[in-house]
């Protein structure tokens, strides 16, 4: 909004120069999102936990230690979203449609969320909404905001997947790209979630991947950078980078009462919309499969889940003492700073050997 209101008066007045620079608005995005997250949280953490009076139910298959977070309020994800669109709408040019099909899967990854998480706590029942049909919702969506990406997006790159480490490499997959994005979008929501176990877990490597796409959706946007680092420019792109500055800085306020030991928790509100905004964002920016190493701790997680259930109903036996991955650490002695910590690093290290498939192209 500011983008566009202040933007034409840059030929007047120098000083409104500044909001044509990408940077200096990814910046503004970023501490906007963090402000507004700071000002809101004691706010509706006390009105959730008015509302909620039980808060988020405890699996109770789940570690015993967990036991003690009973009470902690959930849907925290909605400081998260507020703070986001509240940034994207001031700082982002809105006649960018990818700005806008990133929001609506974000905002609509974040509704289905809340609808499960309204009813495990109303219902005090862990399992929410039933699996199927939060899929097909998020197939619905994702689907919807693949076909508009495709449709803005030039005919060279539409419907066109991108291999990481080779130069100028696209596979042209026709109509069958909108289910291979859909996939993207659709497995980075649920991987975010099954990986939102532990205090400050999900929100921090959410961050650096939004972090990493943030430098990638400027580079790919930009002609010269682009054909520089010999990648694919993706015309109007880069304006996602003030989406990804702005979930940096939400995810940033979330984390200030999220911190072990949390006030609240993001819950499916938060990591559905989350992991479908990075999903949105790598599809959009033709670095789909740079996701899966960027994104790879997310990856890890959902594949732990994926085995110990293949392998408990094939051989009866575990692989892991308990799925997802965080939860077997946690069994086997290490306390919960120190996983959440340690998860931390190995996201740092994938989002940095995902970046180096830039100049390695």
């Amino acid at each position: 909004m500011l983008f566009n209101l202040l933007a034409p008066l840059a030929d007047e007045f120098g000083f409104f120069n500044l909001f044509r620079y990408l940077t200096f608005r990814t910046g503004g995005a970023l501490l906007t999102a963090l402000l507004v997250a700071f000002v809101l949280g004691p706010r509706l953490i006390d009105w959730l936990k008015l509302k909620q009076k039980k808060g988020q139910p405890i699996r109770s298959d789940g570690p015993k230690t967990h036991l003690s977070k009973a009470g902690t309020p959930t849907m925290g994800g909605f400081l998260i979203l507020a703070g986001l669109l509240v940034s994207v709408l001031l700082w982002a040019d809105l006649t960018s449609g990818y700005v806008w099909a990133v929001t609506v899967v974000t905002l609509g990854f974040g509704l289905i969320g809340f609808a499960d998480d309204y009813l495990k706590v109303t219902k005090v029942n862990p399992k929410g909404v039933p699996g199927k049909l939060k899929l097909l919702l998020e197939v619905v969506v994702g689907t919807g905001a693949v076909i508009w990406i495709v449709a803005i997006t030039t005919p060279e790159h539409s419907t066109a997947l991108a291999i990481p480490f080779f130069k100028n490499l696209l596979v042209q997959l026709g109509w069958f790209f909108v289910p291979v994005a859909v996939f993207v979008i659709v497995g980075a929501g649920n991987a975010v979630n099954l990986t939102d176990g532990l205090d400050g877990l999900a929100i921090v490597p959410v961050m650096i991947a939004a972090g990493a796409f943030a430098i990638i959706a400027y580079l790919v946007g930009n002609f010269r950078f682009a054909d520089y680092l010999q990648i694919h420019h993706v015309a109007g792109a880069g304006e996602l980078a003030v989406f990804c500055g702005a979930l940096v800085g939400a995810g940033l306020g979330f984390l200030w009462y999220n911190a072990p030991p949390a006030m609240v928790f993001m819950g499916d509100t938060g990591s559905l919309a989350l992991g479908g905004a990075l999903g949105a964002i790598a599809v959009a920016v033709k670095h789909e499969l740079v996701l899966a190493i960027i994104g790879g701790l997310f990856v890890l997680e959902t594949v732990s889940v994926v085995v110990q259930v293949i392998s408990f109903k094939t051989t009866g036996k575990r692989v892991f003492r308990m799925a997802p991955l965080h939860h077997h650490f946690e069994q086997k002695g290490w306390s919960e700073p120190t996983v959440v910590i340690r998860f931390w690093i190995i996201a740092v290290v994938l989002a940095l050997v995902g970046l180096s498939t830039l100049k390695l192209r």
